[in-house]
C-alpha cells in the first residue's frame, strides 16, 4: 500500500442541503478524525470501530461544538481509496461544512485535489484506469444510455476483454522469449503460421472494439441528428414538435434561419443532439452563404440526416437528385439518412414515389407522423445493445486500440517475413504498451494528471 498525505474534502455538492458528506483518507484518518469527532456512543470509538461501521457523535474544535453528525469507518484496504477513510454525514449548510474542513486540516489533514480520492484508488490498485475514468463518467451520465455505458465499464467487462487480449499477447511473448533463451540451440517453440492465428484472433476483437467506438461515442455523448433541406421547408417548425416548444423562429420567409441552432432531447434514455440548420440553396447574402457552410459542418459531423421536403415544391425525381448532390459534397459512410415528406396537410396531388423512397411523409405543423420519425432513429441506435455488447466511448482508448491494431499488423508481417524472434519480441512489448496504456499499467503523471483533473474534487 503506497502512502501519502492525509487528505479531506466536500464529497457532496457545495451549497445548502439536509445533509453533506465530508471525505478524510490516508494513513492518519483515524488520528485526524479522532481529534474532532467525539462518539455519542457508549464504549464506541473510531478507533475501536471495525469497518463499515457508523457511529453518532459530535464534531468539536477548540472546546466548540461545530455539529453533531454520523461518523462512517472504512478500514484499509476495504474503503473506496484502499486506505483508512473517515466519512462524516453533517448537516449541510455551507458555514458547518467550512468549520469541519478548516478543524481537519488544523490537525494535519491536507485539501485533497480534482479527482485525488479516485486516483488514489487506482494507485492503490482498487480501480484500474479504465475503470477510473469510467466513475467520471458515471458522476457526469445524464441519461440511461451513458449511465449504462459507464456502469458496465465500471464494473469491469470492458477490463475483462483487455485483459484476456493481454494474456494471449504474453503467451505470444513467453514463446518468442523462449525461443531466445534457446537460440544457441536453434530451436522454434512456436509455429509461425500458429503465432498468426493467435495474432488474427487478438486482432478480431480488436477491431471490434475500434468499431464500437462511433456507437459508444453517440450513447455517452449523445446522437447529432441534423435537420436539412431547402429554406421554408419545415426544419424549424420540426425541431420546434420535437422540443414541444418555441425553440426555432418559424416565418412563411424563405431564408429564416441563418445560423445553425442545437438542442438536446432525451428520449427513452437516448439523448438526441437536433441541429436545426440554413436552408440550402444558392445564395449572394455573405450572411445566409455563411450559415449555409455552417450548415455542410453540421452534417459532416452528424450520424443521423433527417432530409427534409415540402412535399408541395419537391417531386421524389427532385428529391433524389438534392440527396445525391449532398452525398457528392459529404461522405454519408457513417451516417444514416431519413427522408421526410413534408406538409401533407395541404398536399394537392398524392406521389407514390416518396413510398418508393422509403420517405416518411409527415405533417410538421399538424404533428401527423411524427411518431414514424422517433420510431426510425430508435431502429438506428437500439439502447438494448448496450446489454448485450461492449462499446469503447472514451477517445484516449479508441486511440490507443488503433495504435495496437498497426502494431500486431506490424508484427503480423514480421511473422509473415520470417523476420528473428529478437524483433518479434519487440513488436509484441510494443502491443503490449498500447494495452497498458488504456488500463493503467503503463502510464506518466502527465496522463494521470490530465485525467483525475476532469473529476470534481471529493471524488
Amino acid at each position: 500500500m503506497l502512502e501519502f498525505e492525509t487528505i479531506c474534502a466536500l464529497a457532496t455538492p457545495s451549497g445548502e442541503s439536509a445533509i453533506a458528506v465530508i471525505r478524510l483518507s490516508g494513513n492518519r484518518a483515524f488520528e485526524i478524525a479522532s481529534k474532532v469527532f467525539v462518539s455519542k456512543m457508549k464504549g464506541k470509538t473510531i478507533e475501536n470501530s471495525p469497518t463499515h461501521c457508523a457511529i453518532f457523535g459530535q464534531i468539536i474544535s477548540n472546546g466548540k461544538l461545530i455539529d453533531e453528525c454520523l461518523c462512517t469507518i472504512f478500514r484499509s484496504p476495504h474503503s473506496y481509496t484502499g486506505e483508512d477513510s473517515v466519512e462524516f454525514s453533517i448537516h449541510g449548510s455551507s458555514f458547518i461544512v467550512q468549520k469541519v474542513i478548516i478543524a481537519l486540516l488544523e490537525n494535519g489533514a491536507s485539501l485533497a485535489n480534482r479527482g485525488e480520492f479516485t486516483k488514489r484508488a487506482f494507485l492503490n490498485g482498487k480501480l484500474d484506469l479504465a475503470q477510473a475514468e469510467a466513475v467520471c463518467d458515471l458522476i457526469q451520465s445524464h441519461n440511461e444510455a451513458s449511465h449504462t455505458l459507464a456502469l458496465k465499464q465500471l464494473r469491469g467487462g470492458y477490463g475483462d476483454i483487455l485483459y484476456s487480449l493481454r494474456q494471449k499477447l504474453v503467451d505470444i511473448s513467453s514463446l518468442l522469449e523462449l525461443e531466445l533463451d534457446f537460440s544457441d540451440q536453434d530451436v522454434e517453440f512456436a509455429d509461425r503460421t500458429a503465432l498468426i492465428t493467435m495474432l488474427n484472433d487478438i486482432k478480431t476483437r480488436a477491431n471490434e472494439l475500434v468499431n464500437s467506438f462511433q456507437m459508444g461515442s453517440c450513447f455517452k455523448n449523445g446522437i447529432p441528428v441534423t435537420i436539412v433541406g431547402k429554406p421554408n421547408s419545415g426544419k424549424s417548425t420540426l425541431l420546434n414538435v420535437f422540443l414541444k416548444e418555441e425553440r426555432a423562429i418559424v416565418s412563411d420567409e424563405e431564408g429564416t434561419t441563418r445560423d445553425t441552432i442545437e438542442e438536446k432531447l432525451n428520449l427513452r434514455g437516448l439523448e438526441f443532439r437536433f441541429i436545426d440548420t440554413a436552408g440550402i440553396r444558392e445564395s449572394s447574402n455573405k450572411i445566409e452563404k455563411a450559415g449555409i457552410e455552417r450548415t455542410f459542418t453540421a452534417i459532416e459531423k452528424s450520424k443521423i440526416i433527417l432530409f427534409i421536403v415540402d412535399v408541395n415544391k419537391t417531386t421524389p425525381k427532385e428529391a433524389k437528385q438534392e440527396i445525391e448532390d449532398l452525398k457528392q459534397r459529404i461522405d454519408f459512410t457513417d451516417k444514416h439518412l431519413i427522408i421526410i415528406a413534408n406538409k401533407i396537410d395541404i398536399q394537392k396531388h398524392k406521389e407514390k414515389g416518396w413510398k418508393e423512397m422509403n420517405a416518411i411523409e409527415i405533417s410538421a405543423k399538424t404533428k401527423q407522423n411524427i411518431g414514424e420519425i422517433v420510431e426510425k432513429m430508435f431502429e438506428l441506435f437500439d439502447i438494448n445493445e448496450l446489454n448485450d455488447k461492449i462499446f469503447v466511448s472514451n477517445w484516449r482508448h479508441f486511440e490507443a486500440l488503433k495504435l495496437l491494431l498497426e502494431s500486431i499488423n506490424k508484427t503480423e508481417q514480421g511473422l509473415t517475413h520470417q523476420l528473428p524472434s529478437d524483433l518479434i519480441a519487440s513488436d509484441i512489448r510494443t502491443c503490449l504498451h498500447h494495452l497498458g496504456e488504456i488500463t493503467g499499467e503503463v502510464s506518466t503523471e502527465e496522463i494521470l494528471g490530465n485525467i483525475f483533473s476532469k473529476f470534481c474534487i471529493g471524488k
